[in-house]
C-alpha cells in the first residue's frame, strides 16, 4: 500500500528534512530578556510559564539589584535586568547589550499601580531602538479593575506596535495568552519548538499546532490537480508528528512514523482516491479536497496528542482506533456545519 502512496525514498527524504529542521531548533539557544520594576512579577511569571522554579521569587523590595541570568535546561536563558529606575546606572551599557541580543523582551507593567509611567515609556523607547521584539506584560490584573481600558491605554501610548498581554502571575490568569505570544514571536525566528517543549501548558500548544496544520492541509488539498497533494501533505503530517513527539519528549523513529501514517492516513486510501477523482470536476473538487485533507491531518494530530498524554505507546495497532475516533468526530462536526 505504501508504494501506491509514495516511494520509500520520498518518505525517507521528507522525514530526514523535517527531523533536521527540528534538531536544528533544539540546538539553538534562546535568550529572553525581562525588564520591569522590582516586584513586577518577572520571576513568578516565568515560573508559571515553564511550570518550574526557574527563578527565585523575592518578596523584599530591591531583591533584583543587578543583572541575573537563569539558565533553564542549558539552552533557554532568562535575563532579569535591573529595575527601570536603574536603567541609566552603571549597569546600563551591559543591560542594553542583553536587550540587543535577546530573541524577545518581556517588558513588565503593573496593572495595580501607575501603568506606563513616564520613566517606563522612556525606557521602552530606548530599548525599542535596539530591539523591537517586545511583548508588554501587564501583570497583577487580579488587583486591578477595568483591564480592557488599561490595555487600550498602553496600546494608545505605544502606537499599537507591540502585543499587550494582561496577566496575573499570582493566579495564573491569561498565562496561556502570554505563552501564545511568546511562541508566536519565537516562531518567526524558528526557535519556538525548544521553548514549547519546556513550557508547562503543552496541551494548548499541541492544539494550536494541530489546527494550524489542519488549515495548511486544507489549503494543499484544495489544489485542483489530481495527485498534487501527496508529497506536501505527507511532509506536513510528518512535521506535525515530529513536533508533537518533541513537545511531549517522546522521540519517534523514521520506520515508526512511516508505519503510523500508512495505518492512519493511507488507511483511508479510498477517500484519498475519491478526492483525486473529484478534483477533475472544476469547482466541486476544491471543497471536497480541502475538507478531507484538513480533517485527516487534524485527526492524526489529535490522535498522537491523545496517545502521548495518556502514555499509550505509538504503534499502528494502538493509534488507528484513536485516529478513527477523532476522524469520526471531525466528520460529524463538518456535517453539522
Amino acid at each position: 500500500m505504501s508504494r501506491q502512496w509514495m516511494s520509500d525514498e520520498d518518505f525517507d527524504k521528507i522525514f530526514e528534512e523535517k527531523s533536521s529542521e527540528i534538531n536544528e531548533q533544539l540546538e539553538s539557544e534562546i535568550l529572553i530578556a525581562m525588564i520591569g520594576d522590582v516586584n513586577a512579577g518577572k520571576s513568578s511569571t516565568i515560573n508559571r510559564l515553564m511550570g518550574n522554579e526557574v527563578a527565585q521569587v523575592g518578596a523584599k523590595p530591591g531583591e533584583t539589584q543587578e543583572i541575573k541570568k537563569f539558565s533553564y535546561k542549558d539552552k533557554i536563558i532568562f535575563v532579569d535586568t535591573p529595575g527601570l529606575d536603574d536603567i541609566y546606572s552603571e549597569h546600563s551599557n551591559e543591560t542594553m547589550k542583553f536587550y540587543k541580543q535577546a530573541d524577545l523582551i518581556l517588558f513588565f507593567l503593573n496593572a495595580a499601580g501607575t501603568v506606563l509611567s513616564e520613566t517606563e515609556l522612556k525606557s521602552l523607547k530606548r530599548i525599542a531602538k535596539v530591539n523591537k521584539d517586545l511583548i508588554l506584560v501587564l501583570n497583577k490584573i487580579d488587583a486591578a479593575e477595568d483591564i480592557p481600558s488599561l490595555v487600550k491605554y498602553v496600546q494608545d501610548h505605544t502606537g499599537y506596535e507591540y502585543p499587550v498581554t494582561p496577566i496575573s502571575s499570582r493566579t495564573g490568569e491569561n498565562i496561556d495568552l502570554l505563552q501564545k505570544e511568546v511562541l508566536s514571536l519565537l516562531e518567526t525566528k524558528k526557535k519556538d519548538i525548544l521553548m514549547a517543549a519546556n513550557m508547562a501548558d503543552k496541551s494548548a500548544i499541541a492544539n494550536r499546532w494541530i489546527l494550524a496544520a489542519g488549515a495548511s492541509a486544507a489549503t494543499i488539498g484544495a489544489v485542483p490537480i489530481p495527485g498534487s497533494d501527496f508529497v506536501p501533505l505527507t511532509a506536513l503530517q510528518v512535521s506535525l508528528m515530529l513536533k508533537l513527539s518533541t513537545l511531549y519528549g517522546k522521540p519517534i523513529s523514521k520506520d515508526n512514523a512511516k508505519e503510523l501514517i500508512i495505518a492512519t492516513i493511507v488507511g483511508n486510501i479510498g477517500k484519498t482516491v475519491f478526492r483525486q477523482l473529484v478534483k477533475i470536476v472544476p469547482g466541486a473538487g476544491m471543497v471536497a479536497g480541502a475538507s478531507v485533507a484538513g480533517g485527516m491531518t487534524i485527526a492524526l494530530g489529535h490522535a498522537i496528542k491523545y496517545a502521548h498524554e495518556n502514555d499509550i505507546e505509538l504503534t499502528p495497532k494502538s493509534l488507528k482506533p484513536i485516529y478513527q475516533m477523532f476522524l469520526k468526530k471531525g466528520n460529524k462536526k463538518e456535517k453539522e456545519k
